[in-house]
């Protein structure tokens, strides 16, 4: 019979002699419920796809875009969100880095953040980790690769998947409940909601973990899933991502009414401008983007998906650091004093060499270190009044 293929886009499954296989369109592709079919010949080896995948697959006939178009499209994706979360770790980390540093940082608030910028930091990295495993070498049999690698590499980008969904849910939570309660006991609430964002994640992981090992086995566990398998990670995402956009609505929904009650607090312009920056910095930091497709099948409206949750998601980490750390009046000031006060030290460690420099060049120095040699030398004593003797 014919052995398992990997054509570059899907993978085929072993078939016998005059068995002709019949697979769903890959899922990367607009999907209009077709399939292809590949036939094991009389000389064992595998016909074409037929119908092509330029026609079963969604792509444009009017147009020569073809496979290799298509696989460059997904590489120029590829590129941008390296990028991006290349932007989102580096700028990130040094956030993290001005958070720990400066004591006046340390509060609840900034304690969830910093928690939140670990877990884009997470997500970026099982990224790259997982597009290095899987698919650094395009020689790759993918039919074949099973390895306890890749299935690593896959269940670590779940997991921080999960985990960055679940702190961007913990974000709204704290918001809501500032808005919401006059006195929060920050240190209860602290340690439950690290408790949540990272073992809830793990606790879903675990399960999914599981239930890979013990019903769907195969590949590096980036195929497509079963039904039981894909509602274990889809439905606590789905469920983070409706919640947090009910927080989100509800949050706007109360600085509107805080914004109303304000008496001579300016016209309904400004009003309008300070309710309009709000709403955009919530957006990033409760991921309100995603609710876009949240709901409809990842099949749906692909290439707006890829900008979305790739080109925009990618430098969400950026922009959330950006909006709370570096555009936040308070770290600038603390930033600008911590810069005058370098630059003050600098400015006495070289005004106190150079004076000790001075000072030791100085003639008048040396005239008065050979007078002290002169006091203080009983050799030099001695040999003077020597010489004195002999004068005489």
């Amino acid at each position: 019979g014919c052995a398992r293929d990997w054509d570059g886009l899907t993978c085929w499954p072993r078939a016998t002699f005059g068995e002709v296989v019949k697979i769903p369109c890959p899922r990367f592709f607009e999907e209009f419920t077709s399939f292809l079919q590949r036939n094991c010949t009389q000389e064992e080896y595998w016909s074409e796809p037929f119908p092509p995948y330029t026609i079963a697959c969604g792509f444009d006939e009017g147009s020569s875009k073809g496979p290799e178009d298509q696989k460059s499209y997904y590489s120029a994706f590829w590129r941008v969100y390296t990028a991006g979360y290349a932007a989102s770790v580096t700028s990130l980390i040094t956030a993290l880095i001005v958070f720990a540093a400066f004591r006046k940082f340390h509060c609840t608030r900034n304690y969830i953040h910093m928690h939140l910028f670990v877990s884009f930091i997470l997500r970026a990295v099982a990224v790259f980790t997982k597009d290095a495993v899987l698919f650094a070498d395009e020689t790759m049999d993918h039919c074949l690769m099973s390895t306890v690698a890749c299935k690593a590499a896959v269940a670590f980008f779940q997991f921080s998947i999960l985990a960055n969904f679940f702190w961007l849910l913990i974000e709204g939570i704290y918001l809501q409940t500032l808005l919401l309660l006059t006195f929060v006991s920050n240190k209860k609430f602290v340690w439950w909601f690290i408790f949540t964002g990272w073992g809830a994640p793990t606790a879903v992981m675990f399960a999914w973990v599981l239930t890979r090992i013990h019903q769907q086995n195969t590949g590096c566990w980036d195929d497509d899933e079963n039904g039981v398998v894909l509602w274990i990670i889809k439905g606590p995402i789905l469920l983070t991502v409706l919640i947090n956009f009910i927080i989100f609505i509800n949050v706007i929904r109360i600085l509107i009414h805080k914004l109303k009650s304000q008496e001579g607090g300016g016209s309904h312009s400004s009003h309008f401008v300070r309710l309009a920056k709000s709403t955009l910095l919530l957006i990033p930091l409760f991921g309100v983007h995603y609710i876009v497709f949240a709901f409809f099948p990842e099949s749906t409206g692909l290439e707006a998906r890829l900008y979305i949750e790739l080109g925009l998601g990618s430098f969400q980490g950026f922009v959330v650091a950006l909006l709370y750390c570096f555009s936040n009046a308070e770290v600038q000031t603390e930033l600008k004093k911590q810069l005058c006060k370098w630059q003050h030290q600098e400015y006495l460690t070289f005004t106190h060499k150079h004076g000790a420099l001075s000072r030791e060049t100085s003639p008048v120095n040396y005239v008065t270190q050979l007078s002290l040699l002169d006091k203080i030398s009983p050799k030099r004593r001695t040999s003077v009044l020597q010489d004195g003797v002999t004068t005489v």
